[in-house]
């Protein structure tokens, strides 16, 4: 059984906060909106070159720059995001055309490119965080069979099969690359994607032959809207959580939406996701669980809601994990009165020798 760790945190993954307005706009401007609000690292994409330019990730000027810029700010990068990459490396083609708003315009329109890309932008996502000494990089799975994932009629025999296997073919070299590179790729099981629960992470994981290197992103809030035992979760998959999204969420059943949403808005939708501390999760039960298993990793809030305003929602949320992180004992409550005993003391306490 692992030793009972204490998380790190807390941390933002500031994608949700890129603007176009200072401090929004470049990573400084958001490394010291993060710091002021008692944030100590930052979950960083690799999609907006406002804040990290992967075309620049080799050169030594650069990286430089980028490792000085947090460190004024007195932050780290807890890991590198590359989760847009990732749903683009395996899309279903009825998705193409909305799945190109989240492609380099110069690839949009064309899924073979769009799909080489995406490889290539996940293979300098694994170099950056080796080079950073990060050694994360979080990523969607993409999706081939989420079109038919509540089928009717049902999908022809060997469909799932074969997607999952295409999957699989896709991911390996990149596992392989990030293995090389002591770099663990995290998957995020988040509906849209092919690996979106426990289940679909395991026959990927069969399919890669149990890589060492697929890890998972936890992330509640998506297993309670799917109805699932998002505690249970980590006391089955702990060994394999390697990254931590703090992020909210409640369902509210409604006499006229179901699980799906009935196509509304966020705010309508029975399942909805909100800024942390105001939604259904038990995050004390979370905390409890990721430290007495040994999670090592960050605690990384992701805001998302329906309508708080995202600064307090940053605000509040940097607290809500501060207030919620364990510090573990350094020795047992108990130490003072645990005795050495030697041999025929112990068998003489059990009636063993008289």
């Amino acid at each position: 059984m692992p030793q009972p760790t204490t998380i790190r945190g807390p941390a933002l993954f500031i994608s949700q906060f890129i603007a176009n307005d200072a401090p929004f706009n470049s990573l400084g401007g958001l490394a010291e909106f993060a710091a002021g609000l008692g944030f100590r690292a930052l979950q960083v994409p690799v999609h907006d070159t406002r804040v990290l330019d992967l075309a620049l990730s080799e050169d030594s000027v650069y990286i430089d720059g980028l490792q000085a810029t947090l460190a004024r700010a007195g932050l780290v990068i807890s890991e590198i995001s590359a989760s847009r990459a990732g749903q683009l490396l395996a899309v279903n083609p009825v998705y193409d055309e909305v799945m190109d708003a989240l492609a380099p315009v110069d690839v949009r329109g064309n899924p073979a490119l769009r799909q080489a890309r995406a490889e290539a932008d996940i293979r300098r996502a694994i170099a950056l965080a080796a080079r950073l000494g990060v050694g994360k990089v979080t990523v969607f799975s993409g999706g081939f069979a989420w079109p038919f994932f509540y089928p009717f009629p049902p999908p022809p025999a060997g469909l799932v099969d074969r997607a999952f296997a295409e999957l699989a073919r896709r991911w390996r070299p990149l596992l392989d690359a990030a293995d090389e590179a002591g770099v663990d790729l995290c998957f995020e099981l988040h509906p849209g994607q092919d690996l979106h629960d426990g289940a679909t992470f395991e026959r990927f994981l069969a399919l890669v032959d149990d890589h060492p290197r697929a890890k998972i992103l936890y992330d509640p809030s998506h297993m309670l809207l799917q109805h699932m035992d998002y505690l249970g979760f980590i006391d089955r998959y702990h060994s394999r959580i390697a990254a931590f999204h703090v992020k909210d969420a409640e369902f509210v059943a409604s006499a006229s939406r179901g699980v799906y949403g009935g196509y509304a808005d966020w705010i309508d939708r029975p399942g909805r996701f909100r800024s942390v501390g105001d939604g259904a999760i038990d995050f004390r039960g979370i905390f409890d669980r990721l430290t007495r298993y040994g999670y090592e990793g960050w605690a990384v809030l992701e805001w998302e809601c329906c309508f708080k305003n995202a600064e307090d929602g940053a605000a509040e949320g940097a607290r809500f994990i501060a207030e919620h992180i364990i510090r573990v004992a350094d020795r047992p409550f108990d130490a003072g009165m645990r005795a050495a005993a030697p041999p025929d003391m112990l068998d003489r306490m059990l009636g063993l020798k008289r």
